[in-house]
């Protein structure tokens, strides 16, 4: 019997994560100080970020060594299975051979803790008690409670207010390892509760409880604050998926053509993309693909520009595609793809024209995610579904062409958390909801006039 899983030991767990900055043709844009349009420094930071951390969000180094106790905690579900989706490939009946690294066996069924651990182990080092952040979809949410649980850390979260009661699971996941969580916007910041004076049925955003998240750690001495996307160490932290990935396929004689993630921060498309970009720049590298929702589509059409990473203007500016700041997403179930922006390095390529991407609706998503449960047998999360929607699109290329091209995407995570919007899709009562451009021209309208020039 052919074997479908590509499995690695623990000793193969990477020893140092990969920094793409060190092969880029031009630097990553710096962040800028959000009252005086200057780069910002690490010590404007180190109020609400270690100073390890700090130093892994500007280093030009080509590796950097993932210290023993974060890779003893990875090695809890590291490393993940490749999986080659024959039963998928039978279905559509294509040439194409299609792989998916499978994120959803770790404990939260996300790729978050990549991440997350090393969050907390830096945190712990720095003798900070408590961690503060946002969720969307809850799945960072819930890796954060775990990796704090992991390391004696307090956690407070803030979740978005359409996935706080989308998603009631993944409170319960949070609650389970320990944590706080309030609906956002939150009457327990000043940020939450001038939000709510202005609309008391404000569905909320991942912009707002960033500002809330914020707001918390700036404001109490034994807290910081922890993002699970778009910063530069966090996509860094994600890249032990691709470094796997590569070796795997090695193992499997195979060279990928398109590598796929969704994408919505940028965490888990920097992870499976990222160790493949210098390839990819000298010409012998797979096509990377981002696919993000068409409700949300700052990659496809979003303006490159500075913007706030939040809503009320707290966080710096980061040099991105974004529908800015004051982007209000629609409640699509995709809640972990709903931030106005993407990450500086994701958009630095997208950008120089080395990273494609393309968006989806989302019945055509949960379409694609249903046939790959009934092919493959695991129930996709609606983020992870259109990496997968655009994979079949891929391999039904592949059919009309006759070409057998190696496909590989993301399964970031799973989506047992999810199947209320599941229920909704099979019963016929999922929405389509496309970006209108007359929203983009109003939000693109409130940029920081800093942004001018940079």
């Amino acid at each position: 019997m052919e074997d479908h899983r590509i499995m690695l030991s623990t000793r193969d767990i990477p020893q140092a994560w990969y920094n793409v900055a060190a092969d880029l043709p031009k630097p990553i844009p710096p962040h800028r100080h959000p009252g005086t349009g200057q780069p910002v420094t690490p010590a404007d930071m180190s109020p609400i970020f270690p100073m390890g951390l700090l130093a892994q969000e500007v280093s030009t180094e080509r590796w950097v060594e993932i210290p023993d106790e974060v890779r003893e905690k990875l090695a809890m579900w590291r490393p993940t299975p490749l999986i080659r989706a024959k039963y998928l490939e039978r279905k559509l009946g294509t040439p194409a051979r299609i792989y998916y690294k499978n994120e959803s066996v770790s404990p939260t069924g996300s790729h978050k803790p990549n991440t997350a651990v090393a969050q907390a182990y830096y945190n712990k080092v720095a003798g900070i008690k408590r961690l503060a952040t946002e969720t969307g979809a809850g799945q960072w949410g819930s890796s954060l409670a775990f990796a704090c649980d992991l390391f004696g850390l307090e956690c407070k979260v803030y979740m978005v207010k359409v996935s706080y009661h989308q998603k009631p699971y993944r409170r319960s996941l949070m609650h389970l390892w320990g944590a706080s969580v309030v609906a956002s916007p939150s009457m327990d910041t000043n940020a939450g509760r001038g939000i709510l004076a202005k609309d008391p049925n404000c569905s909320g955003s991942l912009g707002i409880a960033i500002s809330e998240a914020v707001e918390d750690a700036a404001t109490r001495q034994d807290t910081n604050y922890s993002l699970g996307s778009v910063l530069n160490h966090v996509c860094m932290h994600q890249t032990v998926i691709g470094l796997e990935t590569q070796k795997q396929l090695q193992m499997a004689g195979e060279k990928p053509d398109v590598i796929i993630g969704c994408a919505g921060g940028g965490s888990n498309l920097s992870g499976i993309a990222l160790p493949f970009v210098a390839q990819t720049m000298k010409g012998n590298g797979p096509r990377l693909l981002a696919v993000e929702p068409a409700a949300c589509p700052s990659l496809t059409r979003g303006t490159y520009a500075y913007d706030l990473g939040d809503t009320v203007g707290l966080a710096p500016l980061a040099k991105m595609y974004t529908l800015g700041h004051t982007f209000m997403p629609a409640g699509i179930h995709a809640g972990g793809l709903r931030y106005h922006g993407m990450a500086p390095v994701i958009s630095l390529l997208r950008n120089l024209g080395l990273l494609e991407a393309v968006a989806y609706k989302q019945c055509e998503v949960f379409e694609a995610a249903v046939l790959f449960a009934r092919a493959e047998g695991i129930c996709p999360a609606p983020e992870s579904a259109h990496a997968i929607k655009a994979a079949i699109d891929e391999a039904l290329k592949c059919k009309q062409t006759g070409e057998s091209k190696c496909i590989v995407f993301n399964l970031s995570g799973h989506g047992h958390f999810d199947l209320g919007s599941y229920d909704a899709y099979l019963a016929g009562e999922l929405e389509d909801y496309e970006l209108p451009a007359a929203e983009i021209d109003k939000a693109l309208t409130e940029l920081p006039k800093v942004s001018a020039g940079m």
